[in-house]
């Protein structure tokens, strides 16, 4: 019976001597941004100290004299040079400071300032843990790869709509012309059957001693039909070739407008990653979720009061609003 009371009590005293985690968890991040600003003091004395040496003397120093590998005082060295505001290594810690350096440094100040995505949550970069950050690096990058690609895509796409439209001027211009060609040639051909004919319907006048010789009468009108109908033949040529000129400008016409119109599809079907409007409405939409949020947080703060009159008014602008949300949809 002792025993077991001696047992109890001491179990009561280890429990009570147990601190809370939440005790030990800010502890360590206490001392997590001391070394995050130990660090950038480091690093920059480490600075001081390689412009003072020589090179073969500045890698047995560091082995020697400070116990540091040459790839940890690298890291500690950069820290020092990149960041000239030490809070921004001492809130994020060494080690995602160290992953902050992917970016240029004109952005990281903004990528800093900004909420990201974070499997459905949005986090600032002190919020995130390492890994998160690193994705949310990859994602910014990815990002930026495929709006330079859309970009790149769309000054294409322009430039080949520009091509076919001058394309399309000059094909224009092309059948404009065959067609007046052919009008021509169908004009020439028609009036010389017409004279053709009326020669061969009338006698021909010729310069001949004995106007009532036959022969030199019929010798006459054969020389002259046969003339008008050497003519009216290169006519008819005349007119085939107009002709098919003017159905090699329609059949050019047609292709390239079949061309336009594929085109025309294929910049619709990718409108989604092009289209200013809709990356406009990607960032309204985060933007409403993000207020959507909040209100809900303003929300269950007015369900915990006593008088429930501010939360029954939020419960229904928020119902209308999602009503009026709806109706956009439709």
């Amino acid at each position: 019976m002792d025993m077991r009371q001696n047992n109890l009590a001491e179990t009561k005293s280890q429990d009570a001597a147990r601190r809370p985690i939440e005790v030990i968890t800010a502890e360590i991040w206490l001392y997590k941004q001391q070394a995050g600003s130990a660090i950038l003091e480091i690093g920059s004395r480490l600075n001081e100290a390689k412009g003072q040496l020589s090179h073969g003397e500045w890698l047995p120093w560091l082995e020697e004299k400070v116990e540091f590998s040459e790839a940890t005082a690298q890291r500690f060295m950069r820290l020092a040079r990149e960041y000239e505001n030490p809070s921004l290594v001492t809130d994020l810690g060494a080690s995602k400071a160290l992953q902050l350096l992917a970016l240029p440094a004109s952005e990281r100040e903004e990528f800093l300032a900004e909420k990201h995505d974070v499997n459905g949550q949005e986090k600032t970069v002190t919020e995130m843990s390492k890994r998160e950050l690193a994705q949310a690096i990859r994602d910014r990058d990815e990002a930026r790869k495929a709006a330079e690609t859309a970009r790149a895509d769309a000054a294409a796409a322009e430039q080949a709509r520009s091509k076919m439209e001058a394309d399309m001027r000059l094909v224009n211009a092309a059948l404009a012309s065959a067609r007046a060609e052919k009008e021509r040639a169908d004009q020439e051909s028609t009036r010389l059957e017409r004279e053709l004919a009326e020669l061969k319907a009338r006698p021909v006048e010729v310069a001949v001693e004995s106007v009532c010789d036959p022969e030199a009468i019929a010798r006459a009108r054969a020389e002259a039909v046969a003339e008008m109908q050497a003519k009216l033949d290169k006519a008819k040529e005349a007119k085939e070739k107009a002709d098919d000129k003017r159905r090699q400008a329609e059949a050019s016409m047609e292709i390239l407008k079949k061309s336009m119109e594929e085109r025309e599809k294929a910049e619709r079907k990718a409108a989604l990653s092009t289209d200013k409007e809709v990356a406009q409405f990607e960032v309204l939409f985060l933007q409403g979720q993000e207020l959507a949020n909040k209100m809900k947080g303003y929300l269950i703060k007015a369900r915990g009061r006593e008088d429930r009159t501010a939360a029954q008014g939020m419960e229904k602008a928020l119902k209308a609003l999602a009503e009026a949300i709806g109706r956009c949809a439709e």
